[in-house]
């Protein structure tokens, strides 16, 4: 996923990727100055002089008589010699005349003294440290230290919000931190062994969770999530990963131009980039730039896209089809509805649509610079689907979320969210799963699919709202196609899902390099809405509570007819006599009422 180091500028001179897109075609290059003689003769006129390619000719052969200094002036010139250089050279021949053997033998014992010398000094560095984790085993600090902690925290907090408060004491010191961290994890790990006596692993996890929420800035509730989702140390990789900017990565608009003559022309510019991954053939991973990549004349022109490496793969996982009708629910700021448009040829039709209507207008500008031909932009609410338009082949659903996954472009997140964000956003994503599901015809020939992903790794925004669709709709999950990222979850804490859950995929930034993401692919079987039963959870359902009753309330209606027409019946068969006797009765009977 773009994770490796950048190369250098050496690698700018490469040019193109063979057949398949996926290896690079390295031709020869010409012959470059060695770096300790980069200091070249300048002529008067600020050219280089020709003389420097003939010396680098002649040392190269094994014929050059002299060889230059850094300065570029033979070594033999004594006048050339600074006053201190003349000195030492006067002190050596004073010296008594040494030969050269024995000069040589000189610098070599020295050389020895000194690597014995580094050699003890590593040894006893070494037995210090193997002393102090023998002797000094992590122990947990004393309420009062936390509470000293506490005070000083506090403090910090009355400062970000007003600058006028003066700190008595110097706040936490985070190295100490970061070590009461690792001697933590160290603890946790073989907690048997190397426990403190007395203490229980509640107190080790609640130190480690103050002492992370301290160290990375996250607040209690998520810290809390976290711990919930990854076992510890993965844990450690996952807030780490959060600090580090993912790669910057683009994709070819092969509407334009091939990934191969992009990256020709960027490499041109001073781009220095690679293929993103053997999985895409249209994405490229960026490590430095001598130009903005965001304004080049290629970018200008509609040939790539600036967008994230997990923002491929829903498109990917919906695989649409040339001559196809498909949804994009929300689509700002259009990225994906391109590279569905490009994955189509410019056939069929998109529905681009979005609830907001200011990033609505970077989606139309993209569409027109990319040469986008065949969508429909549409402001709607994704849950007014079907209504505002249905039967599509596929839909695809980016649903709003916590943004959990993106901490490191949004870092906001770290302390703005808590349980009410959470269930706020799981509840609007299970209304849009269930209108998209419902804007799907299951007998498309060629679709009947729809893709569900969030940018967050909460459970409560992903396999919960996936398992909930499973149960309100007449959909199974299939596979995503992607050969990479990690299965969902079939159980969290006291929660079982759906068995089919395995086939979702949630990808990490410490695993994949890229951005938190979750990704879910439906198969509709059939257009019928099944009817809720008494014991299950109240749905979301498109149906309002007041059609519900009159349903109920109209059911039974036919059955009073019956009776009705029964009595009317009897009444008809009964005698003359006896029917003016029952009227009579029932006359007696009206003022007792």
């Amino acid at each position: 996923g773009g994770g490796r180091e950048p190369a250098g500028p050496s690698r700018r001179g490469r040019s193109g990727f063979s057949d398949d897109n996926s290896k690079w075609l390295a031709p020869a290059k010409a012959k470059k100055i060695p770096s300790e003689r980069n200091n070249m003769e300048l002529s008067s006129n600020g050219e280089v002089e020709e003389d420097i390619w003939e010396m680098e000719e002649e040392e190269e052969d094994g014929s050059g008589e002299e060889v230059m200094d850094d300065y570029g002036a033979s070594s033999s010139e004594e006048e050339e010699l600074l006053p201190i250089e003349k000195a030492a050279l006067k002190q050596t021949s004073d010296r008594g005349g040494l030969s050269e053997d024995d000069s040589e033998e000189e610098e070599e014992v020295e050389e020895d003294t000194s690597r014995q010398k580094m050699g003890q000094e590593e040894e006893e560095n070494l037995d210090l440290q193997l002393n102090l984790d023998v002797d000094e085993q992590f122990k947990l600090p004393t309420s009062e230290q936390i509470e000293r902690e506490d005070i000083l925290f506090i403090v910090l907090l009355a400062v970000c919000d007003s600058l006028t408060v003066f700190l008595p004491a110097e706040p936490p010191d985070l190295h100490i931190i970061h070590q009461r961290i690792k001697g933590n994890m160290e603890v946790l790990q073989d907690f048997v062994v190397k426990r403190e006596e007395g203490r229980t692993r509640q107190e080790y996890i609640a130190l480690l969770r103050r002492d992370m929420a301290a160290y990375y800035s996250y607040s209690d509730f998520l810290l809390m999530k976290l711990m919930d989702i990854f076992p510890l140390p993965e844990l450690i990789n996952f807030l780490e990963a959060n600090e580090v900017p993912r790669p910057v990565t683009i994709r070819t608009n092969t509407l334009k131009t091939r990934r191969r003559d992009l990256a020709q022309a960027l490499i041109n510019r001073g781009v220095n980039l690679d293929p993103l991954g053997k999985w895409s053939k249209t994405g490229l991973v960026i490590y430095d730039s001598s130009v903005p990549i965001g304004a080049t004349p290629e970018y200008l022109a509609g040939h790539y896209m600036l967008q994230g490496a997990s923002s491929l793969l829903p498109v990917m996982a919906l695989a649409p089809q040339e001559n196809e009708r498909i949804l994009d629910m929300c689509c700002a700021p259009g990225g994906k509805t391109s590279y569905i448009a490009q994955l189509m040829k410019n056939t069929g039709m998109i529905l681009a649509n979005d609830s907001n209507a200011e990033r609505l207008r970077s989606v139309v500008g993209n569409l027109h610079r990319l040469g986008v031909t065949n969508a429909v932009v549409s402001n709607c609410d994704g849950r007014q689907f079907p209504k505002v338009l249905g039967g599509f082949d596929r839909v695809l659903l980016d649903a709003p979320c916590s943004g959990t996954g993106v901490i490191s472009k949004d870092p906001a997140v770290k302390t703005n969210k808590d349980e009410k964000d959470i269930l706020r956003c799981a509840h609007l994503q299970k209304e849009l799963i269930l209108s998209a599901i419902d804007s799907v015809n299951a007998a498309s020939e060629t679709g009947g699919y729809i893709v569900y992903c969030t940018c967050s790794i909460m459970v409560e925004e992903n396999e919960w709202v996936v398992d909930y669709a499973l149960k309100k709709r007449n959909v199974r999950l299939v596979a995503t196609g992607l050969d990479f990222g990690k299965e969902g979850f079939t159980r969290f804490k006291d929660r079982r899902f759906h068995p089919s859950l395995k086939s979702t995929r949630r990808f990490y930034p410490h695993t994949h390099n890229m951005d938190g993401f979750f990704i879910a692919k439906f198969k509709k079987f059939s257009n019928a809405i099944p009817q809720p039963q008494k014991d299950e959870e109240p749905a979301v359902e498109a149906a309002t509570p007041s059609t519900v009753t009159d349903t109920i309330i109209m059911e039974p209606q036919p059955k009073k007819k019956k009776l009705e027409g029964s009595k009317v019946d009897k009444e008809q068969k009964l005698p003359q006599p006896a029917l003016k006797k029952k009227h009579s009765l029932q006359a007696q009977r009206r003022p007792l009422k």
